[in-house]
């Protein structure tokens, strides 16, 4: 019988790259564990079975250069590359060792294989249940029990994890080394970087020897704790649990600070520990993660850059031939000209332009004309508009004060204090309020600066009534059109209100997912541009623009804009008619193509993570809101409706508030700015 070793390895580790390959003093962690598996008097032979991708050649000639095989396939169809690789190696008995136990003691090892020879069965192992420390993991079966395995395993989680198909089907007999103690709590394996800060102090330790017993790594972490500390909270085997995206957000947390670059994008606002958090792919309004997983976006749709859907052909045609062609230069792009000129065509109370790349720097660019304009200090401000210091400075005095203005607990760490007292806020539809803070600053107030429309419209003329308390008091009026623009009408939503702004401001959806924004005004104040400095080298490359040209092209063609306003209501009274059915109290809101709904209950927060969690079990990405796009067909709203029906009607049959948050797999999403440990 002829009894070989399978160590699986591989250097794509989402968590640790390369951690294989990661050296403990002068040796690498496959090196050790292959040594001391070497140990073992019941293997005859040890073989590293690695994929066959380019990435791995390295990992294959270290392992020759160390005296053993190494066979390769496939890199997801794990249990495939297994069952080759012993077939090849004409193995009649396997054990499997994952390439992450550099501590696996060959004593281990030995009786196991003993105990399958002798038991009769068809796998055995020393973790099904567990009772040995997590990383001396040993797992031994036939080749017979291997190919059954692979001919009748179809599920991706059983391709991937091999054994998991044995380990849970009748099919097999099965067995167990089980420990007295069970130490099962205890993590020995290197998937973190925190496993190889504790890995390395056990080799240290030991050191020169590697061929200590687990049985004195137990003693030592008697003995000293402190060296095992590092890693306590890492939950043992969490990684066949997780995604390679939730993978991946756990590993850019510990270099990116709060995970991600967007905070609308982080997975604690959807679902905690669940959530697929990047993508691989998109298209129309589908979404595919790392691991292949296809899902129809019903949720914010890049948070509301692709009204015309994902990768619009059409337009990154464009994009590429401007990449084909050269993206920078010495020169300006021309684009940047003729897309001033569409924009000004399109809004013909505006004379000039100026363009950026995100929101928040566009939105500074206005303040930043209207301070040099006015020679004034303040800005009243309504809405959401960005990151920058003159708007965070509306919290240094009350970090409440933006609560009201779209992102609840934002933070002013950082931003002078000498601000204090120079944003001061009112709130939508409250003209009293900003009449108040006219008059308490008197000729002090550079800009009145606000958001068209965002959860409601403006009541009892309340936009004109903003407009004429500018004009009164010389104060500059800018729309920040960022969220809302395109989104009713072919340009700012101000033209549906027939309200006239000195500065608007576009983005998100100008270029269709490419960077561009755009700052449009009338000349009087557009050319203080020059009194002051406003100049940025990204801002002059060629992409954002052509991008924009070839999207309001397509817009203008397509009227997209009523297309998704006519969906919206749709999906709206959509909400109202489930909201009817189930006796739920939903507040709905927001301009028709970006709406969403509110539970009006204390388990709001709850509710909502509920309905991501189980939409996502169903192939939607959803939550409470849907940025809607031209791709989003009747059928895929009706498939949407289709499934939510059934969630709302068990939120409603909750007998009590622990009933939902019970269901829940993992922590309740956040509502708002959260710092993240």
């Amino acid at each position: 019988m002829r009894v070989i070793a399978l160590v699986q390895a591989r250097l794509g580790s989402v968590r640790l790259p390369q951690k294989v390959m990661r050296k403990i003093s002068e040796q690498t962690i496959i090196e050790l564990l292959l040594l001391r598996l070497s140990k073992s008097t019941e293997l005859d032979e040890i073989v590293v079975a690695t994929s066959e991708t380019d990435e791995n050649k390295k990992l294959v000639k270290h392992v020759e250069s160390l005296g053993f095989r190494c066979t390769q396939g496939s890199e997801k169809d794990v249990l495939r590359r297994f069952y080759e690789s012993a077939k090849s190696l004409n193995a009649d008995i396997i054990v499997r060792i994952t390439g992450d136990c550099p501590l696996v003691d060959p004593d281990i090892v030995d009786e196991c294989v003993k105990r399958f020879k002798s038991s009769k069965v068809d796998y055995f192992s020393n973790i099904s249940p567990a009772s040995f420390p997590d990383g001396l993991d040993t797992e031994v079966f036939s080749f017979n029990t291997l190919e059954q395995a692979n001919n009748n395993a179809f599920s991706t989680y059983d391709r991937e994890h091999v054994t998991t198909f044995i380990r849970n089907s009748e099919l097999f007999a099965k067995d167990v080394l089980q420990n007295e103690t069970d130490y099962s709590d205890l993590r020995w394996s290197v998937d973190e970087s925190e496993d190889l800060k504790v890995i390395t102090k056990v080799f240290n330790h030991f050191a020169p020897d590697i061929f200590f017993s687990w049985k004195e790594v137990l003693e030592l972490a008697n003995l000293k704790p402190d060296i095992f500390v590092d890693n306590q909270t890492i939950k043992n085997n969490e990684g066949a649990k997780m995604g390679s995206g939730q993978k991946l957000y756990k590993r850019a947390k510990k270099i990116i600070p709060g995970g991600n670059m967007l905070l609308s994008k982080r997975p604690e606002m959807f679902l905690p520990d669940q959530w697929p958090s990047y993508f691989s792919k998109a298209k129309g309004c589908k979404v595919w993660d790392l691991d292949g997983n296809e899902f129809i976006d019903m949720s914010l749709m890049g948070v509301g850059t692709n009204i015309l859907g994902y990768g619009h052909p059409e337009i990154d045609e464009a994009v590429q031939r401007t990449v084909k062609d050269g993206n920078m230069s010495t020169f300006n792009c021309p684009e940047e000209v003729y897309l001033s000129e569409k924009l000004i065509e399109l809004h013909p109370w505006a004379n000039m332009v100026k363009l950026a790349r995100s929101g928040g720097e566009i939105n500074s660019v206005a303040v930043r004309i209207a301070r040099a304009f006015t020679k004034k200090e303040k800005i009243a401000i309504c809405g959401y508009h960005g990151w920058h210091d003159w708007y965070l400075s509306t919290n240094l005095d009350n970090n409440q004060n933006l609560d009201n203005h779209l992102l609840p607990g934002l933070q002013a760490q950082g931003v002078p204090r000498g601000l204090i007292g120079t944003t001061l806020p009112f709130n939508y539809n409250d003209i009293e309020q900003l009449e108040k803070i006219i008059k308490e600053n008197k000729d002090q107030i550079a800009a009145i600066k606000m958001e068209v429309s965002r959860n409601e419209g403006p009541k009892d003329n309340f936009l004109q009534k903003v407009r004429d308390l500018a004009t009164e008091n010389k104060i500059i009026l800018i729309f920040d059109e960022c969220t809302s623009g395109f989104r009713e009408t072919f340009g700012g939503l101000h033209k549906k209100y027939n309200v006239e702004p000195d500065l608007a401001l576009f983005g998100k959806a100008l270029g269709n997912g490419y960077a561009i924004t755009a700052c449009i005004g009338r000349e009087e104040f557009m050319q203080a541009a020059q009194k002051t400095f406003i100049s940025s080298t990204f801002w002059t490359e060629r992409i954002g623009p052509s991008a924009a040209l070839k999207t309001l092209e397509i817009m203008e063609r397509t009227t997209s804009w009523e297309i998704i306003t006519d969906m919206g209501k749709r999906i709206s009274e959509g909400w109202r008619t489930l909201s009817k059915k189930h006796e739920l109290d939903l507040q709905i809101s927001g301009l028709p193509s970006l709406s969403g709904f509110t539970f009006n209950s204390k388990n709001h927060i709850i509710y909502k993570t509920f309905i991501s969690q189980e939409m996502m079990k169903k192939g939607f990405l959803a939550s409470n809101a849907i940025y809607v796009s031209t791709e989003h067909t009747q059928d895929l709203v009706d498939n949407y409706f289709s499934e939510l029906d059934p969630l709302l009607k068990v939120i409603k049959d909750s007998e009590n508030e622990d009933d939902i948050e019970s269901m829940l797999l993992g922590p309740v999403c956040h509502s708002g700015f959260k710092r993240l440990n």
